[in-house]
């Protein structure tokens, strides 16, 4: 289903999805906390109308297929996973990959990506409090959502030796010392309590978690009703073309001397796929990315009214109607 929204006006191919598959949608600014809210442009009968994807709920309840929401991790669970998805590297190595990820090698990226970031992240202004960033680096995102006095931000990555930056960086934006916690951690167990940060972002992670359908059920699962989830990843291009050609050769050479980075990953596709209520993005292709295009950014959003869904839900069957 497509969506119309002006939230990225930078790139005029914009994809977005719900869980909707009856009718076009608007996603439109909202006063409730998760700054999103999915209108639809037909009239839909009263007894019907259902914003977060009772249709999904329908179909596997009927195939007894539901999936469970992966469970909070305790400190020895999200340990074990972290040991077993990232095992421990030599010091020098995880040292060296990220001084570089803090170099000039990166910053020309970072100098094409900026207007797309800075769009994006003008969307928590003011409607999130509670910040996870997963894969946070060296921080180059905290200078665009860190800088209100009473944000909290928690940085996950599970290599240590990213703390230092990212707290230089933390600082650098403006951001409270106390109000900056680094996590060693990976997408598949994030060791947050459910429902407990407005919003979680990643940007050119996905590529590298080892899971990222349970990444993003992670993702879902800390995330408060209504809260946001933005991205930015590279996805792989199209089938048929060059680019696509040679990212298939270079896939593995990448995985090795990128930390597991892929380049054939649909991303767009499982972020599309995984049960938020409404998700909205936008290709991008940049010219100092080269075999890493194109890239996808965006907002997921969580659903707020999954109870009055269950209740719809419940009157359908009463009626007949399933």
């Amino acid at each position: 289903m497509l969506l119309h929204s002006s939230l990225f006006p930078l790139n005029p191919n914009t994809l977005c999805t719900s869980s909707h598959k009856t009718s076009t949608s608007i996603i439109t600014p909202s006063n409730h906390p998760g700054g999103l809210e999915k209108t639809s442009n037909h009239e839909p009968e009263p007894s019907r109308f259902c914003p977060c994807g009772r249709r999904h709920f329908l179909e596997a309840t009927a195939t007894g297929l539901l999936s469970v929401s992966v469970p909070p991790a305790n400190a020895s669970d999200y340990k074990t996973v972290l040991n077993r998805v990232h095992p421990p590297r030599p010091d020098w190595y995880e040292e060296f990959y990220a001084s570089v990820l803090n170099s000039d090698a990166t910053r020309s990226y970072e100098a094409e990506i900026a207007a797309y970031k800075s769009q994006l992240f003008t969307n928590l202004r003011g409607k999130a409090k509670r910040i996870l960033e997963i894969g946070i680096g060296t921080g180059p995102n905290l200078k665009y959502y860190a800088n209100d006095a009473d944000v909290e931000v928690f940085g996950m990555d599970p290599n240590v030796k990213m703390e230092r930056y990212a707290q230089e960086a933390a600082e650098a934006a403006g951001l409270l010392p106390t109000n900056f916690k680094f996590i060693q951690a990976v997408g598949e167990a994030i060791p947050l309590s459910d429902a407990s940060v407005d919003a979680v972002i990643g940007t050119l992670v996905l590529c590298s978690v080892a899971n990222v359908d349970q990444t993003l059920q992670e993702v879902k699962r800390v995330l408060t009703p209504g809260g946001l989830y933005l991205f930015v990843e590279h996805v792989a291009a199209k089938d048929g073309t060059l680019l696509r050609f040679l990212q298939n050769i270079l896939d593995p050479l990448q995985q090795t001397v990128a930390d597991g980075c892929h380049l054939t990953r649909e991303t767009g596709k499982k972020i599309n796929e995984a049960g938020f209520s409404a998700v909205e993005s936008s290709t991008a292709f940049l010219s100092n990315a080269t075999f890493v295009n194109p890239q996808v950014y965006g907002i997921a959003s969580k659903s707020i009214r999954s109870g009055l869904c269950f209740c719809f839900f419940l009157g359908d069957v009463l009626r007949g109607n399933v």
